[in-house]
């Protein structure tokens, strides 16, 4: 039999389904009430309701619950220990298991207070920005017991589900050096349903005493995963014999199976090869997990509000990090929030200037105005688009433009309205579409990145990743494009490659301002991530020849053209640098070690000398230097970093 708890307009009503008719049990009488009785008392209880006079209920027009919408427990099993190596080759360890899962059935106990229905929209956790699905089978027991055998225990069960155990995997990695087991990570909804089906119909399935049901995960129609219940390494009658050591199980106790191998996107994850990754789910993803005999559910992602942030304690035991401190003169007081620049021109700075803490523009004309870039993530452009609006107010922002394609400066666009034209050099538009996906960099919060982590977590551990769904530009320009803002000519011209693909520089004639997007680091090192640095070099020249008398760099604290000329002779001496030790037949690995940084030791962030070195070893000699991803390029600066 299968049996349902459906709603109605008076609460709950459980009934056992019938050619694709609900038949209700009697009024006031839960499904856990007639499990209760055991398979004896089920299966009369669903030949009474067949045989009702009461109306059927069209299984098409019901709102299905969970059939058992609120479980007196929910132990959800690690039964499938694939999946478990699995996991683990995703966050970067070794596939092999401790001995434990080899000698103990593991479990946690999930809410029952967060179980929800087979069709129900599903809210991501508060704050996770890698939120999951698994795909399980669960058990649920009928008469209760205690201190069972596992053949014994395998007769308590009266019925299977599907289980969806729905996870944040940052929370859950945040939360795993606490060794205390699952906790917000695991805690934010589990689907049971459609149905519960009695053992009995399963029987054909079974081989070697475990339910062998074919199984497949969709994401947006997408097949995610797929395999076999069978797969099973700890039964379903030994974990429920272990769980009722000692402990009386209740009827309608829920035990979920642990996912089926590949069920899940994070066995999907691999940090070598980011782009692989089908992607952690984001509002309106639709989740479809079908499995042989037990039905489908099929669930909506929601967008959930922000959590409420609590302040960190002090730990006496942690050695504080080195002072960052700015040290690049500036025209403005370079602190954080909005600084008028110019007639009617703004910037809005972010100190130190370093990994993220990016600098954005406001230029306001008659009725109008244009925001230059946005920041690297959704609380802190929401701080800068609100201390704006005294001006955009009066001035409502039209139009935005993107100097170039990295998260910093681009991931807070979905914040602008829908009537804001962000504008953005070809190039940029094409790169952005490469991105690593905004939610990958919780990597840098959350995983264990062996002695390069301390390094992550001060650099990124400032930003919330979560929430961003990126906003491509509406329209593109190459070359040079002149705007019109509110009848103040502004400049746009794209000078790279360099820094990125494509990197813009906005020009106020009238205000004598230049907006120099991350063509300009001030106090802090650049970063070449494109190159070549020859069209550095070059775009210094040409925003020289602007004349501008005020420059916003990318980074840092508003400068003057000796911030371009500071900026010049850094990317020069990396040329000299490089060509040097090329020139004496060292690689660049050995070149790292002999690089002399002379005056530029003192900006922020010096150990970029190893991207910038990088990519200076690639234009002279690419068939003799790796091509290095941006991960390990990143690890090989922190072991140069003095924090």
């Amino acid at each position: 039999m299968r049996w349902v708890t459906y709603a109605t307009s008076t609460g709950d009503r459980a009934g056992v389904l019938g050619e694709n008719l609900i038949h209700p049990a009697p009024p006031g009488v839960g499904l856990i009430e007639l499990i209760s009785q055991g398979a004896d008392g089920l299966r009369a209880a669903g030949e009474a309701a067949l045989a009702s006079d009461e109306r059927p209920v069209p299984l098409a027009d019901a709102t299905l619950r969970a059939p058992i919408p609120r479980p007196p427990s929910v132990r959800d099993c690690l039964c499938f220990l694939e999946h478990m190596r699995n996991c683990q080759q995703a966050a970067g360890a070794p596939r092999t298991l401790k001995d434990a899962w080899y000698e103990i059935p593991a479990f946690y106990f999930a809410s029952p207070a967060t179980i929800i229905g087979p069709y129900d929209d599903v809210p991501i956790s508060p704050g996770s920005a890698w939120f999951d699905f698994e795909l399980e089978i669960a058990a649920v027991l009928g008469p209760g017991g205690r201190d069972l055998t596992p053949e014994q225990a395998e007769q308590h069960i009266i019925g299977y589900t599907i289980y969806n155990d729905w996870s944040a995997r940052d929370l859950q990695l945040r939360e795993s050096p606490l060794a205390i087991g699952q906790a917000k990570g695991k805690d934010g909804a589990t689907t049971l349903g459609p149905f519960l089906v009695t053992p009995d119909e399963l029987a054909p399935c079974r081989r070697d005493g475990r339910l062998a049901l074919r199984v497949e995960a969709k994401v947006n129609g997408r097949t995610i995963g797929s395999g076999r219940t069978d797969a099973m390494d700890w039964s379903f009658g030994e974990v429920v014999s272990y769980a009722s050591r000692g402990v009386d199980l209740l009827p309608g106790d829920v035990f979920g199976s642990g996912t089926v191998p590949g069920c899940c996107l994070i066995e999907h994850l691999s940090l070598a090869d980011p782009a692989s990754f089908p992607g952690w789910l984001r509002d309106g993803d639709v989740v479809e997990l079908t499995v042989e005999g037990l039905g489908e559910t099929r669930q909506t992602v929601r967008a959930s509000a922000a959590p409420y942030p609590l302040a960190p304690r002090h730990n006496p035991d942690r050695r504080p990090p080195r002072p960052r401190v700015n040290r690049a003169p500036s025209r403005t007081p370079y602190t954080r929030g909005l600084h008028e620049v110019g007639a009617n021109v703004w910037a809005w700075l972010l100190p130190d200037g370093g990994y993220g803490w990016s600098n954005a523009g406001l230029i306001a004309g008659d009725g109008a105005s244009l925001l230059v870039d946005t920041l690297f993530d959704l609380p802190l452009t929401a701080e800068m688009l609100a201390a704006m609006r005294a001006v955009t107010d009066r001035h409502p922002l039209t139009r935005a433009v993107i100097t170039h394609a990295n998260g910093d400066h681009t991931h807070g666009n979905q914040l602008l309205g829908e009537t804001v034209e962000i504008i953005a050099a070809a190039a940029t538009c094409t790169e952005m579409r490469h991105e690593m996906p905004p939610e990958m960099l919780t990597a840098t919060q959350v995983v264990d990145l062996g002695p390069a982590t301390p390094y992550f977590r001060e650099r990124f551990g400032a930003f919330e990743f979560s929430g961003i769904r990126p906003r491509m530009p509406d329209r593109s320009y190459e070359g040079e494009l002149i705007l019109d803002v509110g009848g103040r000519e502004v400049r746009v011209m794209d000078l790279g490659p360099a820094h990125t693909a494509a990197d813009s520089v906005v020009h106020v004639p009238d205000a004598d301002v230049l907006f120099a997007g991350d063509l300009l680091f001030v106090g802090c090192t650049p970063i070449v991530w494109s190159g070549p640095i020859a069209g550095w070099i070059a775009a210094c020249d040409r925003m020289l020849a602007t004349g501008a008398a005020t420059i916003v760099p990318g980074h840092g604290p508003v400068t003057d053209p000796d911030g371009v000329r500071a900026v010049r002779g850094y990317l020069a001496h990396v040329v000299e640098q490089a060509d040097g030790a090329h020139a004496q037949g060292l690689s660049f690995a050995e070149a790292i070690e002999k690089v002399d940084l002379d005056e530029y030791a003192t900006w922020l962030d010096a150990e970029r000398i190893v991207v910038n070195l990088h990519r200076r070893y690639r234009e002279l000699d690419p068939a003799a230097t790796p091509d290095l991803d941006q991960l390990t390029l990143l690890a090989m600066m922190a072991e140069r970093s003095p924090s």
